[in-house]
């Protein structure tokens, strides 16, 4: 006799018999719902890494190459400003050696004239650094593509022109910081637990690691998502609700103050700063190496430090003159922009895992032949 609608049989059926649904162990948590050994192993591998550049690798190294390293660390976090607008929500921004050149001048000018502590100065010229590239960016919200590339160059080349008729500062008093003197100029002074080399660099590479986790963070929540949004249509963001000049300026924001706090460890790492060193086609070679390294991926930025700094440093202790890189990077950007759109941190691992399986299937093929001639 059928069951009324509406109310259930108390009896199990022949189907949960058989499928043994009352049996506990049935109603245990897929395996999937388990954490596995194997998700611990990317942080573990990045613990290890961390520990040994920050442990080992120093005392392994020249101070040529330790310097160099600095270097590399501090335009890492450039490269993360940078990749953030690009890569994540897909505006190209050629202002970013100017955004560098502002929290350098900031930090160097808050260093000169106090005596605070180094982590509240790095924080001071990422927040104020962080006010002027949101200032910067508020022309360009309306634009994408090549037209904001275009107005992000010019202003960079404005402020470059602000920063070299006024100098940057040199123990010199006044807002400016200018000092006329060409001799007995004063270092920028470094953290008082970091003033050897060796040491700094540990301090860099920590700081580094904080402002990477600060990006990452906001790439994982509902920041990214936004972005993510933006980047594959705005019109689709708009659509589905998304304040896109909020997250604009919001991503402005943030690549602006992780690069002032670039500028920060750039001041203390120079020890001297002159308008020279900032160029307006520096960020163009900055936009080069990002992409090389790889525009989609966090981990690109520490690639495109890398091929910034380091391989300069490299090609001069070989003897060979750094003016080739231009050629260099030329070719790389083509062979990203055709072959390997993802940059060379994503590029890298397959082709070496392709070639290790090239190698592998050789050696397994050619082992029966060998067994068989010795007979």
């Amino acid at each position: 006799m059928a069951n009324p609608a509406g109310v259930r049989s108390e009896e199990p059926t022949k189907a949960t018999e058989a499928t043994g649904a009352s049996d506990p162990a049935a109603r245990r948590p897929p395996a999937s719902r388990v954490p596995e050994a194997s998700a611990l192993v990317r942080p573990a591998v990045i613990v290890a890494l961390l520990a040994f550049v920050l442990l080992a690798l120093p005392s392994l190294l020249s101070l040529y190459y330790v310097d160099a390293l600095t270097q590399a660390a501090i335009y890492s976090i450039v490269a993360l400003g940078l990749g953030l607008l690009v890569g994540r929500v897909g505006m190209v921004s050629l202002g970013q050696a100017a955004v560098l050149a502002m929290g350098a001048w900031v930090a160097a000018r808050i260093l000169f004239a106090t005596g605070l502590p180094y982590p509240i100065v790095l924080l001071a010229a990422g927040l104020i650094t962080m006010v002027l590239g949101t200032l910067v960016g508020l022309p360009a919200l309306r634009l994408s593509g090549l037209y904001l590339a275009l107005i992000t160059l010019m202003l960079a080349g404005a402020i470059t022109v602000v920063l070299a008729s006024i100098n940057f500062p040199n123990g010199g008093r006044g807002f400016t910081g200018y000092n006329a003197s060409t001799v007995h100029i004063p270092p920028i002074r470094r953290p008082s637990i970091a003033t050897t080399d060796p040491a700094y660099f540990r301090y860099v590479v920590i700081v580094a690691a904080l402002m990477f986790l600060l990006v990452l963070a906001h790439v994982s929540l509902r920041p990214g998502r936004a972005w993510a949004a933006i980047r594959q249509s705005e019109s689709a963001a708009l659509a589905a609700g998304i304040n896109t000049t909020l997250y604009k300026l919001w991503a402005f924001a943030l690549a602006s103050f992780v690069t002032g706090v670039a500028g920060g460890l750039l001041a203390g790492g120079s020890r001297y700063l002159y308008s020279i060193d900032f160029q307006t086609q520096d960020s163009i070679t900055l936009l080069a190496v990002v992409l090389m390294g790889g525009i989609y991926s966090i981990w690109g930025a520490i690639v495109a430090g890398l091929l910034l700094e380091l391989l300069p440093a490299l090609l001069n202790s070989w003897g060979v003159s750094a003016d080739w890189l231009t050629i260099l990077f030329g070719v790389g950007v083509l062979q990203v922009l055709t072959t390997a759109p993802a940059g060379l941190v994503d590029q890298v691992p397959k082709d070496l895992a392709r070639l290790g399986r090239l190698v592998l299937g050789l050696f397994r093929g050619t082992a029966p032949a060998t067994g068989s001639s010795s007979k």
